[in-house]
Formats: structure tokens, C-alpha cells, sequence
């Protein structure tokens, strides 16, 4: 069982929050109060002989453990029938992933140094009795202290080695890119992993970039991109010591951490004057946030607030093809600088859009705040952890849940608008009807339209904002996100979902996380909801299940998934993860048998949504080179093949295009647009990429149209 922050362990340790947690356990910040100091407890709920065992014999192991590049173990200790704990002192400071981030690469310099510590620490664990591998080198896993030593942690998949045995019972996990081929299979892992480990950690930290998986290059299915196509300035003596240490044979590579240290010193200028009690780095700012896992990523925050850099892994084709401006170290005349921003302020005022690739779909001003109407019931409602089923199964289909989300006006009011029929819609047939959302009233409200563009209907009127609608199966309910006080993208760290039926005035809440859920996805049945949420401290795809109040997360890696949407017809789930870029990816409904679905690059790949048949996909693409999002269509049984972009390349040309949404009968999308840079709109055109037509006129914002399905008639 998780333990929950403020509660007490073993009468010593105040939990404070989740670091991490995986299906074995958790890792936990808590505070001793016998000495008033911060530590970290990592905890196993897996009982079983072997693993309690395992996990007893390396606490033995870890607790004799003496280097400043390490933490320390101070305690271990086992409850009965609830689970073992090991804690160590809790590490403060900035992680190597974050330190990327700010920067968009390491210096040569400093990437040594940090190399040279990590290799001190792996020399001591390695030429220990037993031998210690740690097997889990990456950037997240070294942090940078306020005072510049780097420290290896997290030795949740550390494996202690006797004479000449593999690795002893225990999960055996990868981290694609950084882990050595060996680490996939049944071979034998030993100090050589950490290497690959570390050069695959120096690799990225240098050139920004995440080195192609390494069982992938064994297979033959694609090679090491050479470090200098990627950073050409960097030395080529350190270039080759760290692609040394990423061979794929472990003969091939430093065959001691020792051996790899004095190659990476040996790149130093005026090595003989390089002394120092210990290898330290410039500190982390005294205002950055300790990066701990359970810390909300600047993308959680509201509209897209993109890291300076992130870690980007990148298909083969696009590695050799530029340089990375980012890394370029020449210096600017002052004067230029100032003529450069002078025209940056001035493009912000006429295309502000153009500042980030996914902006594009944000609004371009603030919606206006509106104080909490007294009639409007939020957070009254019992705080829980899990949706229980006393508060979302509901009467038909759903109980009627404790509290509800009550609108200021119980009326929905409606706004008469001039009717905008496009001319090339074939007359006398009936399209069917599209909620969406606008802001036209002055807040985030659901409206609903006839899919010609007209008798355009206010729904709900809640002050702080409702967005993300999807239909139930039957057409007769939405799932719904509040607060909204602006579009979005991906995250709504403060949301929560719930239920409107469109013929009452109420929204049923559904869950109750406080950090934030959102993309409410009804499953084909009506009998399950996916959705996002950030509770997990990382943001990852759950299913609830309305039949027996289930709540499942079906995404736990160590990725953020976001918006998913079931296929028609079968128990699958496609949803956008982010490696470095977003992409799309497949699972089954349980989170079993992933796999990425649209291609590679450096392209960003939003709002997956399935063909009524259930054979292909479209989604949005934003690439940020153009910052123009293209639609494009996959057939799912052709994945591999060329995607189609609609309408097809060289026909002709599209304003930008997100969220789109595709009638009963396939035939018609209905999408978001802003060709103006400004102004966003419902538009509509056919399978095909022609018709275009917009639906909406209005000069506020509308985003985030339904198709509403079939209305099917309830039997009494």
C-alpha cells in the first residue's frame, strides 16, 4: 500500500512525498524526525523469499557503502506483513536531465568532470567484494549538489555479483538509449554496462541528443551516429573515448571504469595543473527547484512552458542531415543583439505564434478571470486518490454521484449567429450535430451546433470554465474537464473530469485528483473512461471502469502519455508519448503490447483519433521548422509504410489544423483552425482535404469540436 504523505513510518520517518513508484514499491522523500534531516526511503511490497532476500542482502550490501559520489545508507527495516524499507540521505540539488534542459548541452569540460566522478563512484562499487553493478547510469539518475559534486543514485536496479555468475534474481529493467544490449536479454551484465551506461549519459549530455538504442545497432537495424555529426566542435580525441565506451561488444569498450576515467582526463588542457581533493562542476542556481521525479515539469504548467531543451531522440535519417544550432558557441556583436530582439518583440506583435511549435494552438491572449460563484460547488467534494463507485456510478448509465458540479445558470442561453451553410455540402442531408468549446461569453463554455455551422447553443455556464468534450457512445452524455480557463496543451495540472448530460444542467463529477485529470476518452462500450492524470507525479494514461469502479493505470513507464482514445472495435488504445518528441503509440487496454505507431523525427504528433472502422488514424502534425501543423492519415495494417498527409502533398496548401473529429458516417472532419495566426474557428472539410468550410464566426475563441455520435435510444 502507498503511503500517503504526513503518515508516519516505523515511528521515525514523516513521509513528505513520492519520488517514485513502480510495481515492487515506492521511493519516498520523508523527514527523520530524530535528527531533523531530509532522507530518502525506498520501500518493497514484493515478499517473496527470494525477493525479500534480495532486497535485505543489498541493504547489507549499500549500507557499508563510503563515497562522496554516492548517497549514504543509514537505516533498513521490515514491517510485518506491509513491506522492507532501506533509507539513505536525500540528495538535493539539480539532476543531469534537468541540467541539460537549462543549458541545451553540457560543456566539454564540464561533461568530463561529471564523467570522471561517475567513474570514481562506479570504481568503487565495482571492485568491491561483491562486486556492485549499478545497471540504471543515466542523466536522471546523477545529481548535481549546490556544492558541483556529481552523485550517482537511485540503485533500484543495482545487482550484487559473486565469482562469475550473472546477475542475481531481479527485475531486470532497460532505459532505451542508455541501457547496453546485454541488459535486454539473459546475458551477463557486469561493469562494462555501467560504461556503455556512463558514454551513453556523456553522449547526451554533449550533443543534446540520445544515443540510438543499443539493441537496435546490434540487430543491425541502425548504427551509432558519430558523435561529431552531431556536435562537430567537440574535440575528436573525446569524441572517439566516448564512442569507444559504446561499443556494442563489451570486449570492445573500456574494460574498467578506471580505464575509461583516465581517457576522458587525458582531454583536459593543462591536465598537470587539474587538482583537486574531488571532481566538482559549477552549481546548480540557487533558485532552481530540487528536481526530484515527483516534481511538476514546467510542461505541467499551463500553456506549453517548454524546457529550454529537451533530450531528443532522433530517427537515423534526420541525424546527419543538420546541425544543431542550439550548440553553437560564437560570439555576437552587442549591437546585433539589440537589432534582434527589436525584430523579435516586434514578429511577436504580428505572429506570436511563431515562438513555439505548439503555441500555434494556445490561445493568444488571457481569457478574463472570473471570481467563484457562490452557486458553483468545486471543491467541496471529498479529496480521494481513486474514483470510488459511490461517487461516479450513476442511475443510467451512471449513479448519481454525491455532489454536482452546478451551473450559474440553469437556463442554457443561445446566441443567434448568421448561418453559414457551406454551398458545396450536398443539400437535404443531415450531417449530424458537433459540440465544441468558446470562450465567447467570457469564459471556457461548452457549446453544441448543428455540423452545417448553425443554431450554435451554450451549454453549460460555469465561471471557472469547462473544455476537452467527448461524447458517450450513445450521444446522449459528455465527458467534460473543469477548471478551464484557457486552452491547453497537453497539460491541465489543475483539472478534474466530469459528466454532463446535455438535457441537464449539472455536471456529475467523475474523479478528484488534485493534480490534474484530463482527456476523458469513453470507451466504444460506454463502460469505461481513459483519461490522463498527473497523480502518479508523471503523466500517464488510467481506465476507469464504471461497471465495478475500477481505477487501472495502463501506461506506467517512465515517459508522459497523454490523450488517448480507444479503437473502434477492439480493445486497444492509441495515445501520445513523449520521447524527446510526441509521437503516436498503440496498447492494448491493459497497457501490454506498446508500440510507437506514426514515424520518427523531429515532428510532434498530437490528437490521435480512429477512422469510425477502426483501420487508420489521424492526428496532427507540427513541425517546427514551418510551425504548421499538418493532418495526416495512417492505415493501421500499413504502419511502417509512407503516411498521407490531407490532402495529399503538392495538391494544395492548409491553414493549421488541431483536434480533429470525423463524422458518424467517415465522411467529413471538422477541425480548429486559425489562419490568421489569431482568430481560431471551427472549420469543416471532407475526407478528402476539399470543401473547406468554416463553421463559426465568431471573433473569440472556439477549439475542441465533437462529432456527436448517433443518438441511440435508451430502453426503460
Amino acid at each position: 500500500m502507498t503511503l500517503k504523505p504526513g503518515s508516519m513510518l516505523n515511528n521515525r520517518y514523516t513521509i513528505i512525498s513520492i519520488l517514485g513508484q513502480g510495481g515492487m514499491g515506492a521511493v519516498y522523500k520523508a523527514q527523520d524526525d530524530n535528527l531533523g534531516i531530509p532522507v530518502a526511503v525506498k520501500e518493497n511490497l514484493f515478499l517473496s523469499d527470494e525477493y525479500a532476500r534480495q532486497f535485505r542482502r543489498e541493504a547489507n550490501i549499500l549500507a557499508s557503502l563510503r563515497h562522496p559520489n554516492l548517497p549514504h545508507v543509514t537505516d533498513y527495516f521490515s514491517i510485518t506483513g506491509q513491506g522492507q524499507y532501506l533509507v539513505m540521505n536525500y540528495i538535493e540539488g539539480e539532476d543531469l536531465r534537468k541540467r541539460i534542459e537549462r543549458l541545451g548541452c553540457i560543456p566539454e569540460k564540464e561533461a568530463i568532470i561529471i564523467g570522471a566522478a561517475i567513474c570514481d563512484a562506479l570504481t568503487y562499487l565495482h571492485i568491491r567484494e561483491p562486486s556492485v553493478v549499478h545497471r540504471d547510469v543515466k542523466p536522471g539518475n546523477i545529481k548535481i549538489t549546490h556544492e558541483g559534486d556529481a552523485v550517482l543514485v537511485d540503485f533500484g536496479l543495482a545487482k550484487i555479483m559473486e565469482g562469475n555468475q550473472n546477475t542475481t534474481t531481479g527485475a531486470r529493467a532497460m532505459t532505451p538509449g542508455y541501457s547496453p544490449p546485454e541488459q535486454y536479454g539473459t546475458a551477463r551484465t557486469d561493469a562494462r554496462s555501467d560504461i556503455y551506461s556512463l558514454g551513453a549519459t556523456l553522449y547526451a549530455a554533449i550533443t543534446g541528443v540520445i544515443p540510438e538504442d543499443s539493441l537496435s545497432r546490434a540487430t543491425g537495424k541502425i548504427d551509432l551516429t558519430d558523435l561529431r555529426t552531431l556536435q562537430p566542435k567537440i574535440n575528436r580525441k573525446l569524441a572517439a573515448v566516448i564512442e569507444k565506451s559504446l561499443e556494442i561488444e563489451p570486449d570492445d569498450r573500456y574494460q574498467s571504469a578506471e580505464e575509461f576515467k583516465e581517457a576522458l582526463l587525458q582531454q583536459i588542457e593543462n591536465l598537470e595543473s587539474f587538482s583537486r581533493p574531488r571532481f566538482t562542476v559549477t552549481p546548480p542556481p540557487d533558485d532552481s527547484p530540487d528536481n526530484s521525479p515527483n516534481t511538476k515539469d514546467s510542461a505541467y504548467k499551463g500553456s506549453v512552458s517548454k524546457p529550454k531543451f529537451k533530450l531528443e531522440p532522433i530517427s537515423n535519417n534526420n541525424r546527419k542531415k543538420s546541425r544543431p544550432k542550439r550548440n553553437s558557441k560564437r560570439r555576437v556583436p552587442v549591437s546585433f543583439i539589440f537589432l534582434l530582439i527589436t525584430v523579435l518583440v516586434g514578429a511577436y506583435f504580428i505572429k506570436p505564434e511563431l515562438y513555439d511549435p505548439l503555441s500555434t494552438i494556445i490561445s493568444t491572449r488571457n481569457s478574463p478571470t472570473e471570481s467563484l460563484n457562490p452557486g458553483v460547488i468545486l471543491d467541496s467534494t471529498p479529496t480521494t486518490d481513486s474514483l470510488e463507485p459511490t461517487q461516479t456510478v450513476v442511475s443510467n448509465p451512471l449513479a448519481t454521484p454525491t455532489e454536482s458540479l452546478i451551473m450559474a445558470s440553469p437556463t442554457p442561453s443561445k446566441t443567434t449567429l448568421a448561418s453559414v451553410i457551406p454551398s458545396s455540402l450536398p443539400e437535404g442531408e443531415e450531417f449530424g450535430e458537433i459540440a465544441f468549446v468558446s470562450d465567447r461569453t467570457g469564459s471556457m463554455q461548452i457549446w453544441l451546433m448543428e455540423a452545417d455551422g448553425t443554431k450554435q447553443t451554450q451549454l453549460t455556464s460555469i465561471p471557472e470554465g469547462v473544455c476537452q468534450p467527448d461524447w458517450a457512445p450513445n450521444g446522449t452524455m459528455l465527458a467534460v474537464i473543469s477548471p478551464c480557463s484557457e486552452k491547453r496543451n497537453p497539460y491541465y495540472d489543475d483539472a478534474k473530469i466530469y459528466l454532463l448530460d446535455i438535457n441537464d444542467p449539472e455536471l456529475e463529477p467523475l474523479s478528484f485528483s488534485e493534480v490534474g485529470d484530463f482527456d476523458p476518452n469513453w470507451s466504444p462500450d460506454g463502460k469505461s473512461i481513459a483519461f490522463t492524470s498527473l497523480r502518479t507525479g508523471t503523466a500517464h494514461i488510467f481506465v476507469f471502469n464504471f461497471e465495478d469502479g475500477s481505477l487501472n493505470e495502463v501506461s506506467n513507464t517512465r515517459y508522459s502519455d497523454i490523450q488517448p482514445v480507444w479503437r473502434p472495435g477492439a480493445k486497444q488504445l492509441a495515445f501520445v508519448r513523449q520521447m524527446g518528441f510526441y509521437h503516436i503509440w498503440i496498447m492494448s487496454e491493459k497497457g501490454l503490447n506498446q508500440f510507437q505507431f506514426s514515424t520518427s523525427g523531429n515532428v510532434n504528433d498530437f490528437w490521435p483519433l480512429w477512422t469510425p472502422n477502426g483501420d487508420g488514424l489521424l492526428f496532427s502534425r507540427s513541425k517546427e521548422a514551418q510551425f504548421l501543423p499538418w493532418l495526416l492519415e495512417l492505415k493501421y495494417e500499413e504502419r511502417g509504410s509512407e503516411e498521407t498527409r490531407i490532402p495529399e502533398l503538392g495538391i494544395s496548401d492548409l491553414d493549421p489544423i488541431a483536434e480533429v473529429t470525423i463524422s458518424p458516417d467517415g465522411k467529413w472532419l471538422a477541425y480548429e483552425s486559425w489562419p490568421d495566426g489569431r482568430n481560431h474557428d471551427i472549420y469543416l472539410m471532407d475526407i478528402n482535404g476539399e470543401n473547406q468550410t468554416r463553421l463559426t464566426t465568431d471573433p473569440d475563441f472556439d477549439f475542441g469540436p465533437a462529432w456527436r455520435p448517433e443518438i441511440q435510444e435508451t430502453e426503460n
